[in-house]
């Protein structure tokens, strides 16, 4: 599932391509959106914004409409110069925007949908959302206040995946999050101080917010998907096993965090 940098990282491409940009043409080719006549809605509007939160990114165009989409877990955005062929089959494409100049397309994801300005902000989905790991100002009182609140029989590592407690983080950052803070990804909320918690997020909010920037990962994986092999910090052979109502592979050092 794409996590937080991935989807700050596409909004940040999107705007560059669509805002304002002249948009030359919309398009929604999948079945489902047959009857929405978006492209009619959507005619002549320039698209004045494009941001995210958490998943979740919004193309806010003229008039208070706006297109919300999260990418679940087979979803992709792609940003192409104009003509350029495309990274995955158009057959996938669930819509398409172009410009002069390029090409916005959105690949898959069971959520996509127009809706109003005042709803991208107060639809439960969204408002419920916990802080925003990569907003401008991580609000460490309101993340704190959430996970207290939260089941404290539940472990950190499925805590931290819980996008009401804290949004952006996924399964990859939230393993590499109690790694770095040397926690083990099982232990009770009610055994986590509030020092620890606030280390696991605060060890993973500048590699994320690096990777928003660069549109990608920039750095090696400390535990993410190394089951069975050594950990470069204390050679122990890394475990992982599912954890949580979903069964998210958890990935931990049993020599590193305790």
């Amino acid at each position: 599932m794409p996590e937080g940098d991935t989807i700050y990282g596409a909004a940040r491409r999107i705007r560059v391509a669509l805002v304002g940009k002249e948009i030359a043409s919309i398009e929604t080719p999948h079945a489902r959106f047959a009857r929405d006549r978006w492209p009619a809605r959507l005619s002549g509007r320039a698209v004045r914004a494009v941001d995210a939160k958490g998943k979740h990114l919004f193309i806010r165009f003229d008039g208070d409409l706006t297109l919300h989409s999260h990418l679940r877990m087979n979803g992709w955005w792609g940003v192409y110069d104009r003509g350029r062929r495309w990274g995955k089959s158009p057959s996938r494409a669930w819509l398409v925007i172009r410009t002069a100049q390029h090409e916005v397309v959105q690949f898959g994801g069971p959520v996509l949908e127009l809706m109003t300005d005042s709803r991208s902000r107060f639809d439960h989905r969204i408002a419920r959302l916990g802080p925003d790991i990569l907003a401008e100002g991580f609000d460490d009182v309101a993340f704190l206040r959430r996970l207290r609140e939260d089941d404290q029989s539940r472990g950190l590592g499925d805590a931290l995946l819980d996008q009401r407690n804290v949004c952006g983080i996924g399964n990859l950052w939230k393993a590499e999050a109690c790694f770095l803070a040397g926690l083990d990804p099982w232990r009770r909320l009610s055994e986590v101080s509030d020092e620890e918690a606030l280390a696991a997020v605060h060890a993973v909010r500048p590699l994320m917010m690096r990777s928003a920037q660069g549109g990608g990962h920039v750095r090696d994986h400390d535990v993410f998907e190394r089951h069975g092999r050594p950990c470069r910090r204390c050679g122990t052979t890394i475990r992982a096993r599912g954890q949580g109502d979903d069964n998210r592979t958890t990935y931990w050092c049993p020599g590193c965090q305790t």
